[in-house]
């Protein structure tokens, strides 16, 4: 780097930049403002004592911390006033609108069930391979009371809220037997694990499941993508955080240039009651719109899919039969 030239960066982490200094070792303030518009002074980190140093503005000159030994090989950053940094914030919102990933909201983890736990399986052993997700504050392995045998199950349950993130998005292989990992189904947790989905429909043959992961990912941490087999033209998303899903509705989705229609997806009604409602995806039956969801099988091929009408359809009202009375 010449003597007469300073790295600078509009924040820390980014791109460097070289900008001139004047013969005096001073750098002009209109010379800054000119790369980075807004600026009002230069800061960095004092390598002995890892503090944020300041660097003295006088005369609309910015003058380096020692007339000896110059600017150094620091990378500055620049310092914009509050109200200004304000604005450009607010205005790179307003430009990027559909770049509104929502953080979790809830930040605390939840005891997860391991399911189809080999009867072998011991407790060491299970907190052993889930501590490659992270630290564990629970590993249990539910036995009966009689025999001591495992019971096939267990719970765990992580310190941090991304190791949970990262179990639950992943099938589990212990001791030659695939295990499943879910929260468990409370009334609360099934409505939770609902409104953490979406229904994703006008899906085309070329859009695969990684092209809806990566979309949908600007806007959340996304758990599960489910396209049903045979091709039907629609998907499903799931996401960690249930206030995701309900922000998507209503708004133009464009993924690979195909505009894609978004709904949350409602939970099935008790097949019991509603067999003989068990329809086709054609829109609507009597008037009233489809709900769809889907049933979680370990074969992801082979998921079957129903879908369900939210209520059952009114009694159509036909109009009373003329019988010609009987002569003779």
């Amino acid at each position: 780097l010449d003597e007469y030239e300073l790295l600078v960066a509009e924040e820390q982490g980014d791109e460097a930049m070289e900008i001139p200094l004047e013969e005096d070792g001073t750098l002009l303030l209109s010379t800054l403002q000119a790369q980075f518009y807004g600026a009002c002074g230069l800061k960095f980190r004092n390598p002995e004592s890892k503090a944020i140093r300041g660097v003295r503005l006088s005369e609309n000159k910015l003058h380096p911390f020692s007339p000896e030994s110059g600017w150094g090989s620091h990378v500055y950053t620049c310092v914009f006033p509050k109200e200004k940094k304000r604005k450009s914030d607010d205005k790179l919102l307003i430009a990027t609108p559909k770049k509104k990933r929502i953080e979790s909201r809830n930040r605390t983890t939840t005891d997860l069930i391991v399911l189809g736990l080999p009867w072998k399986t011991t407790e060491e052993e299970l907190r052993k391979y889930f501590e490659s997700f992270g630290d564990l504050l629970v590993a249990q392995i539910k036995k009966d009371s009689t025999t001591g045998q495992s019971k096939g199950y267990g719970f765990i349950r992580f310190a941090k809220l991304e190791s949970q993130m990262k179990a639950l998005s992943k099938r589990h292989l212990i001791d030659s037997r695939w295990c499943d990992v879910k929260v468990p189904n409370s009334k609360d947790q099934m409505q939770h694990q609902m409104s953490s989905k979406i229904f994703v429909g006008r899906v085309t043959e070329d859009i695969t499941s990684d092209d809806i992961r990566e979309y949908f990912s600007n806007y959340g941490v996304v758990t599960d993508v489910f396209i049903p087999k045979p091709f039907r033209a629609f998907a499903f998303v799931t996401f960690i955080d249930q206030h995701v899903a309900p922000s998507l509705c209503g708004e133009d989705h464009l993924i690979k240039g195909t505009s894609v229609y978004v709904a949350t997806a409602s939970p099935p009604l008790p097949l019991a009651r509603n067999k003989k409602y068990l329809v086709n995806l054609t829109g609507s039956v009597c008037g009233f719109p489809l709900c769809a969801s889907h049933q979680t099988c370990n074969d992801e091929a082979q998921r079957p899919v129903r879908v369900l009408l939210p209520t059952q359809p009114p009694h159509l009202r036909l109009p009373p039969l003329h019988r010609t009375p009987k002569t003779g």
